[in-house]
């Protein structure tokens, strides 16, 4: 069986960073703004066409306007697969393009390799985008979980389902980075994947842990708590799937 360079190792084998996996193909970022509900929200992030400084909290010209559930440096920087739009649009009959659901970064892969989905990232990957000193290091910390928010995003479809509850229980929501090296990013800089601590920690396995409908086996989740840069509310959620 052969994998690609990307692609976890179900014998959870280490590979052999960095590697160049993807193209920084667009970068947003968005204002606080009248949105539904007599809410604000910055879930429309527009494409920054200029370099952009990346800080400890992320971009430093985006905006969150829900803090208590959006934003902080555990929720520094959005990126989501552009393939959840192609399977979005094939379950709802849609037309969604990418940046609608309030991601910062797309990627592009390069030949040879796979679009980053949830089935290959991993908790702890950590990637650099651009060369040199000013190169900015991203470490992936937890997935998003998605809210009300995407359903007024995209509107009633014809089916009236829950759009952002179907996304959840297919573990499609994006994740997000903690700032391991501030720096500048920009549209077409080269993507590197640099570390993968734990190669058998991808978000579509915790997506599946946390939310099976039965008990798990202690020696299944223990490793996950194990993970230092793991977001504690995730590991509280494995904590409860444990079988008594």
């Amino acid at each position: 069986m052969t994998h690609s360079p990307l692609s976890p190792r179900s014998d959870s084998a280490p590979i052999s960073p960095p590697l160049h996996i993807a193209t920084l193909s667009c970068v947003r970022a968005g204002k606080a703004m009248p949105f539904t509900r007599e809410q604000l929200s910055a879930i429309n992030k527009i494409p920054v066409k200029q370099p952009v400084a990346i800080n400890y909290m992320g971009l430093v010209s985006d905006e969150q306007a829900d803090r208590r559930h959006h934003g902080g440096h555990l929720k520094a920087v959005h990126q989501m697969s552009t393939a959840t739009y192609d399977r979005l649009n094939i379950e709802f009959g849609l037309k969604l393009e990418p940046g609608l659901l309030g991601e910062n970064l797309t990627t592009t892969p390069v030949l040879g390799t796979d679009n980053l989905t949830e089935a290959n990232v991993c908790i702890g990957d950590v990637y650099q985008y651009g060369d040199g000193e000013s190169a900015v290091q991203l470490c992936i910390v937890q997935p998003r979980r998605p809210c009300y928010k995407i359903n007024d995003q995209i509107g009633v479809t014809a089916s009236h389902r829950n759009i952002a509850s179907w996304i959840t229980q297919q573990g499609l929501s994006g994740w997000y980075f903690k700032v391991v090296k501030e720096g500048i990013i920009d549209n077409g800089m080269p993507v590197y994947l640099i570390e993968r601590p734990y190669p058998f920690a991808t978000l579509q396995s915790l997506w599946q842990l946390t939310n099976s409908k039965e008990p798990i086996e202690a020696s299944i989740i223990e490793p996950w708590l194990g993970i230092d840069c793991l977001e504690e509310s995730w590991k509280k959620a494995l904590i409860k799937k444990v079988r008594a």
